[in-house]
């Protein structure tokens, strides 16, 4: 799926009228498929719990906290980009406990423009993070086919006085033979003899 076709899930956590009026128009919805707005970070928390969001947006303070340290935890997701808006006299030591976690930080009071531009940051990151589940995936399915390859081998040199080496030929000819991935015929070798 490109870009252009991409759409992202948004929770935004503010309590401020004036900004949640004008939130609605940053977040267009060819590009923003669900935009959920919830007050308080209690709230934002079940949200959070029950389903996932791309961008998690905090408009700081809010009634139950300052919500720093829910954009922290938000960031530590591995598919979630977090944002917080903090008053200006706020904004530098904001900025020194989330940098190194991976929140984009944005000064009160801000613009439509500047918006654009942190939502346009927290696209890219995004996207990076996409490349980055798509390997890890890879790698975990490479690694769950190796577990049970190895399975199978160990199996078929128990139950059929294979060596390791005859073991490791008889399931790569067998997939070769059959066109499926080694994984399928491991996971038949390990029905058989289990």
């Amino acid at each position: 799926m490109g870009l252009k076709e991409r759409t992202y899930r948004v929770l935004i956590v503010s309590a401020a009228a004036d900004f949640n009026a004008v939130a609605p128009a940053l977040f267009p919805k060819s590009k923003f498929d669900v935009v959920a707005f919830v007050s308080n970070v209690a709230q934002a928390k079940r949200f959070v719990a029950e389903q996932s969001y791309d961008f998690v947006v905090v408009n700081s303070p809010l009634p139950d906290d300052s919500g720093v340290q829910f954009s922290i935890d938000v960031s530590e997701s591995p598919s979630t980009i977090a944002a917080i808006l903090i008053r200006n006299d706020l904004y530098l030591d904001v900025c020194a406990k989330t940098t190194e976690r991976g929140v984009f930080a944005i000064s009160k009071p801000t613009s439509p423009d500047m918006m654009a531009t942190a939502l346009q940051w927290m696209t890219c990151a995004r996207e990076r993070l996409r490349k980055f589940e798509k390997k890890t995936l890879s790698l975990e399915e490479k690694i769950e086919s190796i577990r049970y390859v190895n399975r199978a081998k160990l199996l078929l040199v128990q139950e059929l006085n294979m060596d390791e080496a005859q073991a490791h030929r008889y399931i790569e000819k067998q997939a070769m033979d059959r066109c499926v991935p080694k994984i399928e015929i491991a996971k038949e070798i390990i029905k058989t003899y289990s």
